[in-house]
């Protein structure tokens, strides 16, 4: 993967940050700026640890699955994916405001770093199995995640009614097209 890849991977990744750091920009009150960065901290911590956790899990079965790591490596992104291209469709059919905590304690900011980063933990192995660095792909992935729950924290004021099944849409599409491009490279070389 080069650094646009990652890039990309981790704006897909971080896209659950963003929404979160949304939707509680709507029910905090009052606004603090001091909230949107608890939430990027939270959120770009896990996004980058989760990668790490996954990577040195993947190093240790790796001797006995190497030879499948680009088709793993494929059907994991092509199962992240379809995951996110169904939620960003369900959205359409149930469109319920989900119930978020008005108080961002520790309890609840573990809880959302968690729940935000699960993904990233799976990437996390998908990055040994493609021979990327995950350092630095991690450092990447947590800095994009924190800019992202940052910015989704501040962006609730402006744009209360958007819609972030098209966001979602986005993201799937991202992660199908990166797997097919590491299966492609792989069967080409």
């Amino acid at each position: 993967m080069n650094l646009f890849d990652i890039f990309l991977l981790a704006l897909a990744l971080s896209l659950d940050a963003f929404i979160l750091s949304f939707s509680y920009g709507l029910v905090l009150h009052p606004h603090k700026l001091e909230n949107g960065l608890k939430l990027g901290a939270s959120t770009g911590f896990f996004q980058f640890a989760m990668p790490l956790i996954g990577w040195v899990a993947a190093k240790s079965v790796n001797q006995y699955i190497e030879f499948l790591d680009h088709w793993i490596a494929f059907f994991v992104f092509l199962a992240l994916g379809i995951n996110v291209l169904s939620s960003a469709l369900e959205k359409g059919q149930n469109d319920k405001p989900q119930k978020l905590e008005n108080k961002l304690s520790f309890k609840v900011l573990l809880m959302i770093g968690i729940a935000t980063s699960i993904d990233a933990l799976v990437t996390g192995a998908t990055i040994f199995f493609m021979k990327t660095p995950i350092m630095f792909s991690s450092v990447i992935i947590g800095i994009t995640t924190f800019c992202c729950a940052f910015i989704g924290y501040a962006l609730c004021r402006i744009f209360k009614n958007l819609s972030t099944k098209y966001m979602e849409f986005v993201a799937g599409i991202i992660l199908i097209a990166l797997g097919c491009k590491v299966l492609f490279e792989h069967l080409s070389a």
